[in-house]
């Protein structure tokens, strides 16, 4: 009891000085011009909004919200756009394609991993006033990155083939795929990349930058894909290989336009030259932030790779309208993980600034935020379900199990709206490893096995396997809740 009081003495002694800043925020409200939700926009699109550690805690959320989730669409559109060309040449194509992503999880992986520790390490350096320190940690997070794409390329165009295999492959999709997956393997420096430098503007409140270089990216995505892969005009007809070319060409194009800016034009974070350099102490200690991310993204994702495994045996089209579904919640889902990535940049800041208090009712709000969009997108893909999926083509057997999937799985996203905010708060505040001991037990020790007992001993097939991923994604947002009220992550060091 005597612990209990005084940690709750404790609490209230350090929300004294978000109280007083929200005070002066209500008063700077009451004093200032009254903003339209159009200027508040237009200031957001263009990074124009003011310093997010100050003013009203509301707008400042907005403000890094919405271009975090235009910067979240652009990235959902590219597996939405090329799942929507690929499936014009059938199956056995949305299949390799579907194996592949499962694979390149892996690296997504890597790369949202190291994203977590240069988000924190770079928030919480920028919330202090440090941007020196801030430029230090994301040269070394790009060191990094280009260290693992040498390693992930080699290894993915040399194994191409038998990697394929052992997610599931017959020959078909093999004789199909296998230039696809070589080229996506082989070009992962671009998602790595993409990834860290984006994940570093945001960590610096610059999510307007990080939100242009993804619509460079889709852009030319979206005008390439069709005329390579069904061979338009001038351009070689490359089939399911020209995918992953247009998509590698938008992403390298990005990431040029991403280090030019960070080189030349930053504003709040900009690399010099005495920057780029190795400083072992900085990289250790995103090293130890990020080796927790990545396991903690590696549980996640590993059990993606184990959902695909267990449809796989259901044949390609089972894995074919699972393709489908999961890139079409993916679509909702990445949106809303923008407004997850502002509470991370608002925790990260807020805490080094010295007003935990601030932070965590940032948190709150996107939390809020993220449950009226995802809550009305449930409502439209439960009401609407065959015709969305009606869009991305398949068979009737593959189209009807994406339908199935597609309803049960959003009947969770009511949870897992404030799952999502509040795992990347404890990621921004860089208590790393609450979220990945969550991870672990919701995803590996909960999902796979329950989707696997539903699926097969219960007789449910791919039904058994999405009722499961509405279940461990609910458990999580439960159980994240109520270890975020209790606070321990305010002491958390960066």
């Amino acid at each position: 009891m005597h612990n209990r009081a005084g940690a709750e003495s404790g609490d209230r002694a350090e929300a004294r000085p978000g109280d007083r800043a929200e005070a002066q925020s209500a008063r700077a409200r009451r004093s200032a011009p009254h903003e339209t939700w159009w200027q508040v926009f237009v200031h957001a699109v263009r990074g124009t909004g003011g310093d997010p550690t100050a003013g009203p805690l509301r707008r400042a959320v907005i403000l890094l919200a919405i271009p975090m989730v235009l910067e979240m669409v652009m990235e959902s559109l590219f597996a939405v756009v090329d799942i929507y060309f690929v499936s014009r040449l059938g199956d056995a194509a949305m299949a390799g394609v579907a194996l592949t992503e499962s694979v390149l999880s892996l690296i997504y992986t890597a790369a949202i991993g190291l994203s977590i520790g240069v988000t924190a390490m770079v928030a919480r350096r920028i919330g202090e006033g440090d941007r020196d320190g801030a430029a230090r940690g994301a040269a070394q997070a790009i060191f990094l990155g280009l260290l693992l794409a040498v390693v992930f390329g080699v290894a993915g165009v040399v194994y191409a083939d038998d990697i394929l295999r052992l997610m599931g492959a017959d020959d078909a999709v093999v004789a199909t795929s296998l230039p696809y997956t070589r080229i996506m393997l082989g070009g992962n420096a671009v998602i790595l990349l993409l990834f860290l430098q984006n994940a570093a503007f945001r960590g610096a409140g610059d999510a307007a930058i990080a939100m242009r270089v993804l619509w460079i990216a889709n852009g030319l995505n979206i005008v390439l894909d069709p005329l390579l892969i069904f061979g338009l005009g001038p351009f070689p007809e490359l089939g399911v290989q020209g995918a992953a070319i247009a998509t590698n060409i938008g992403r390298g194009t990005a990431v040029l336009v991403q280090v030019y800016t960070l080189l030349r034009l930053g504003g709040k974070l900009r690399i010099r030259r005495p920057h780029l350099r190795i400083q072992p102490a900085i990289m250790a200690r995103l090293v130890r932030l990020s080796a927790t991310g990545t396991l903690q993204t590696f549980i996640a994702t590993a059990s993606w790779i184990g959902l695909t495994r267990v449809t796989a045996i259901f044949g390609a089209e089972a894995l074919a309208g699972y393709v489908i579904a999961i890139r079409i919640i993916l679509f909702a889902i990445l949106p809303a993980w923008g407004l997850s990535n502002a509470a991370a940049t608002m925790v990260g800041q807020g805490l080094g600034a010295g007003d935990p208090a601030r932070a965590e009712r940032a948190a709150w709000i996107a939390c809020k935020l993220n449950l009226a969009f995802l809550g009305a997108v449930s409502v439209v893909f439960i009401a609407f379900a065959p015709a969305i999926v009606g869009m991305f083509g398949g068979t009737s057997s593959a189209s009807a199990v994406a339908v199935t999937g597609l309803r049960i799985v959003s009947i969770g996203f009511v949870f897992y709206a404030y799952g999502m905010v509040l795992t990347a708060a404890f990621n921004g505040a860089g208590a790393v490893w609450t979220p990945t001991i969550l991870n672990f037990f919701c995803f590996w020790m909960w999902e796979i096995p329950l989707a696997w007992g539903l699926a097969l001993p219960g007789g449910l097939e791919t039904t058994g396997v999405y009722i499961a991923m509405t279940v461990s994604f609910s458990t999580l947002a439960v159980v994240s809740a109520v270890l975020f009220r209790r606070g321990r992550w305010k002491l958390a060091t960066v």
